[in-house]
This record gives structure tokens, C-alpha cells and sequence, in this order.
């Protein structure tokens, strides 16, 4: 049965950031009105006292957890034990809440990250215990991992609607775009532009640029978690991605282009590739629930860098 978001009290844990202020404006778009999206300063959810706290001042209905640590493979390689324990110990305490003030609906957002590194493609839901996830992740992927035993078995036990998706790498304006932590795309921009705006004749990056990726870019990826929250009600995980897979140096070049870098790209083979392939089954979140990728990732790259590209004209004056 489809659940009615409208009249719902919503919290979206994350609903300042990158991800959750594009789930709050897909929720506006459907005429959701009691939307929640308390920061970090206000609420810090690594302590159970701010939980409970957040819980008793919103008393939501529905809640969509998507705050989480995150970072490109540099980021994960420093921080493993932070990443591990900041996504854990968040979702784990969010979800009891949950349970504890009984909520109606739970969607947990968890990561692409937690499947394990040599998974056959597409990726399939059901490969998700078939191995450990690759290195320089694992961590923030286990971690992540772990909230889906947790919606299960409180599911099973408590007949919880606690839901789970698995996104791709998700890109888009407002994307991170500090070299030290972002993604993989929005790095690329940035050190295409840069290049191109000192005259550099090369950029270097990381690994030999043969792993494949799956992008999703942030609006569609939006869209996938409220027709989730509106229409799916079971216990087994969903993919979202867009059923497309590049390799990082394809990525590169059409990168390249768009930002109008002619330089050459060499590759530093001393840095970590990551997950060498990554790519999506994306049948069940048809299927459950009605979505697919509406961005083609050209267009997405596009906007994706006349936003970034706006955004340093507007510093620079």
C-alpha cells in the first residue's frame, strides 16, 4: 500500500547537506509541509542524549536517515576508524529511536560501499554477504552495512517498516568539491578547471584509471528515496543507480571536455584504483517501486560544472 507523505511530520537526518536538502525538495515537490532538518550543531546524532532529544522535540512520523561521514578513497584511507564509528554508532542509535518512539516509516540511505570488492556485475542485492567489501572502504561499508541487519531484525522482532537503499556515487551541483575529501567526480572538475585556469599542461591522477563506476546524479537519486518511502514496505535491500558504467579514465576525458581541459592526464599507479568494477542491478527498485534515472550523465556532468563553475566566479568578485 502506498503511504501518504503529505499530512506526514518528516525528519530527514543529513537534510542540510548534499543528499538530504535534495530529499527535502523532492519531499516539498510531492506538497510534504512538516519537514524537519535540524543540523548537526543542533543535534549531534553520536550522542544518544541528542537523539533522544531530537526525537521528543519532532515526534516525526517518517524519517529518512541520511546523514552520514563520508569522503572519497583518500578520506576513507585516513579516517577508517572515524568513518566506522561516526556512520554506526548514527544510524544504530537513530534507528532505535525509531523503534522506540514508533515510527511509521524508516528508510536507512546505505552505500555501494558495502558490497564486496571482487562482486560479479551487475550487482546484485543478493551478493551483498558474498564477500568483504574493498579495502580502503571497508569500514565506512561494514559500518553501513551493519543498519541493514539492524532494519531486519527489527523488522522481524517489532514488525518495523524500516527500509534500506543502496545508492550508487551519487554527483551534482552542491557537490564537495574539496580536493581532500570529495568524490571522484567532483575532483575531477575541480582539477580539470584549476588546470585549465593556471595553463598546466597535465593533471595527475590517482590509480591507472581502469576501475569502472555507476553514477547517479543527486536529484534522481532524491526521487528514488521518496517514491521508496511512499511505496516500499519489505525487509530486502534495493539498489539505485542509473544502469550506466564508465571507467574513471573515459570519465576523465569526457570531463576533460566539458570543461574545456586540453592538457594530457597521467596516472600516479602508486595511489589505490578501489573497487576495480562497480555496477548495478537495478531491476528491483523498478519493479518495487516505479524508479529509474531520468539524467543522462553527460547532462548531470554539465550541470554539475556550470554550477561549480559559477560558484568560483561568485568568490572571485
Amino acid at each position: 500500500m502506498s503511504l501518504d507523505l503529505r499530512p506526514a511530520r518528516i525528519l530527514v537526518t543529513g537534510g542540510g547537506g548534499f543528499f538530504g536538502s535534495r530529499i527535502v525538495a523532492g519531499l516539498k515537490s510531492r506538497g510534504c509541509v512538516e519537514i524537519s532538518a535540524p543540523r548537526s550543531s543542533e543535534f549531534d546524532l553520536r550522542r544518544a542524549d541528542d537523539v533522544q532529544r531530537l526525537f521528543e522535540d519532532y515526534r516525526p512520523d517518517v524519517v529518512i536517515h541520511a546523514a552520514a561521514t563520508v569522503g572519497g578513497i583518500g578520506a576513507n584511507r585516513d579516517n577508517p576508524g572515524r568513518f566506522f564509528y561516526e556512520n554506526a554508532i548514527m544510524g544504530i542509535q537513530v534507528i532505535e529511536a525509531c523503534r522506540r518512539f514508533e515510527v511509521a516509516k524508516t528508510v536507512v540511505i546505505g552505500t555501494v560501499c558495502a558490497y564486496p570488492k571482487l562482486t560479479p556485475r551487475p550487482f546484485r542485492e543478493e551478493n551483498l554477504w558474498d564477500g568483504y567489501p574493498e579495502e580502503t572502504n571497508a569500514p565506512y561499508g561494514i559500518a553501513k552495512r551493519a543498519l541493514l541487519v539492524q532494519c531486519q531484525a527489527y523488522r522481524a522482532q517489532y514488525g518495523m517498516n524500516a527500509i534500506y537503499l543502496l545508492p550508487v556515487n551519487l554527483y551534482g551541483p552542491r557537490d564537495n568539491f574539496d580536493l581532500d575529501t570529495s568524490h571522484v567526480i567532483p575532483a575531477l572538475i575541480r582539477k580539470c578547471v584549476d588546470a585549465q585556469e593556471r595553463k598546466a599542461k597535465a593533471i595527475v591522477l590517482w590509480g591507472d584509471g581502469s576501475p569502472t563506476r555507476e553514477f547517479l546524479y543527486v536529484d534522481d537519486a532524491a526521487e528514488a528515496v521518496v517514491l521508496a518511502a511512499e511505496r516500499y514496505d519489505k525487509p530486502e535491500p534495493v539498489n539505485l543507480g542509473s544502469g550506466q558504467e564508465i571507467s574513471i579514465r573515459d570519465l576523465v576525458h569526457q570531463i576533460a571536455r566539458l570543461t574545456g581541459f586540453a592538457g594530457a592526464i597521467e596516472w600516479d599507479t602508486s595511489q589505490p584504483n578501489g573497487q576495480p568494477r562497480r555496477s548495478l542491478d537495478i531491476s528491483r527498485a523498478e519493479r518495487e517501486f516505479g524508479f529509474h534515472a531520468r539524467t543522462s550523465l553527460e547532462t548531470g556532468l554539465a550541470a554539475t560544472i556550470d554550477w561549480y563553475l559559477h560558484q568560483r566566479q561568485a568568490v572571485a568578485i
